[in-house]
């Protein structure tokens, strides 16, 4: 059940934990080895395809050469990805490297660009955020959290949005039960996009609305955001269209014009219809920019792009198309306009929005 937002709740759920430098000498757990778990073992949610290059890639080996370099160096960061395990431990450990020294970004912090984000799962189900890596190095061993109430319950861990994952372990004291939960079954929500779909700017990476969302649906999501380059390019749908999601949701716009739009969204969605004839495709607009109202290219901009998405769902629906469903760009963000980054990124509080306009859709594109 969605329920409104208030100050408290916002504030709750993009709150930052500092960790501690890694450490043995918490509490109970003070003196006690740490036994140490790779997520490889087990596996992570977020993955389409297994012959990656890179354990953690987001595309196949394959799509190097075939998708533009842009496209492919991004798919080797872990947007979207996580990794779910049982404990009674009252503390958790990770050791982790990324691929990349640069670790933040001057509009996102580095807890979202190079961060590991800890939930937990309550004793109604919901997740609940715990605790995120706040990283000052490329490779660290780090106390995530200690001083959990003592109890067996499940956690998940959200990897980095805008770095690649070399290795990570979870580690938990000797002696304390640990399960690893292998990655669902159920078909995941898959997101197309753009920076903002990749998770440009969420504080920590359980805050972009794919996460949102999937939290939300109970579902796995699988991230195909791409920094700029979300074109929807034939080369990239091919790559979709090997995949068999719950959902496909194309959200390309705030990286394309309307010429781009014209030439490439209805074909799309035709492409991916071929292959997947009864999976619903929701297209969404782009989000309007925040300083829009002042700005006479940005608003020419939202209305070429718009029209020609727009014309496209129309004559996809005149063509028969069943199963397709679309987002108004103006209701991504607050007339606020107090929910970016930059005037284009959403913030946390832009995502949580996000979330709120995409879940109505989705739940009726999944009949829930």
């Amino acid at each position: 059940m969605t329920l409104p937002l208030s100050r408290r709740r916002f504030l709750a759920a993009t709150s930052l934990f500092a960790v501690a430098p890694y450490s043995l000498s918490f509490g109970q757990d003070q003196g006690k080895k740490i036994v140490w778990h790779d997520v490889k073992d087990w596996g992570v949610e977020g993955k389409g395809w297994n012959d990656t290059a890179k354990f953690f890639d987001r595309l196949p080996a394959r799509a190097e050469g075939k998708v533009r370099t842009p496209v492919w160096n991004l798919s080797r960061h872990s947007a979207g990805m996580s990794v779910r395990f049982t404990t009674d431990a009252t503390s958790i450990h990770v050791d982790y490297k990324v691929t990349s020294s640069s670790l933040s970004m001057p509009h996102m912090p580095a807890t979202g660009v190079s961060g590991f984000d800890l939930y937990g799962q309550d004793e109604k189900g919901d997740w609940k955020w715990i605790a995120v890596v706040k990283p000052t190095k490329q490779a660290a061993q780090v106390n995530l959290i200690t001083g959990l109430i003592p109890g067996k319950r499940n956690y998940m861990i959200y990897l980095p949005l805008y770095n690649g994952t070399e290795f990570l372990k979870v580690g938990v004291p000797e002696g304390n039960v640990f399960e690893p939960i292998e990655p669902r079954q159920e078909k995941p929500v898959l997101f197309y996009g753009t920076s903002i779909t990749h998770g440009a700017c969420a504080s920590r990476p359980g805050m972009p609305h794919p996460s949102i969302l999937g939290r939300r649906l109970n579902l796995p999501i699988l991230n195909l955001g791409f920094s700029g380059n979300g074109k929807m390019e034939p080369e990239v749908g091919e790559f979709l269209a090997e995949l068999d999601p719950a959902v496909y949701v194309l959200d390309c716009l705030p990286n394309m014009v309307g010429q781009e739009v014209a030439a490439r969204a209805e074909n799309m969605v035709k492409q991916l219809r071929e292959a997947r004839p009864e999976t619903p495709i929701v297209m969404v607009e782009d989000r309007t920019y925040a300083s829009a109202p002042f700005l006479q290219s940005q608003q020419d901009r939202h209305a070429g792009s718009r029209k020609a998405y727009q014309a496209a769902y129309q004559s996809l629906l005149a063509s028969g198309a069943k199963s397709l469903f679309y987002i108004d760009g103006n209701s991504l963000l607050g007339e606020d306009r107090d929910d970016t980054t930059d005037g284009s990124h959403p913030s946390d509080l832009g995502f949580y929005r996000h979330a709120e306009a995409m879940e109505p859709v989705l739940r009726k594109a999944l009949n829930m």
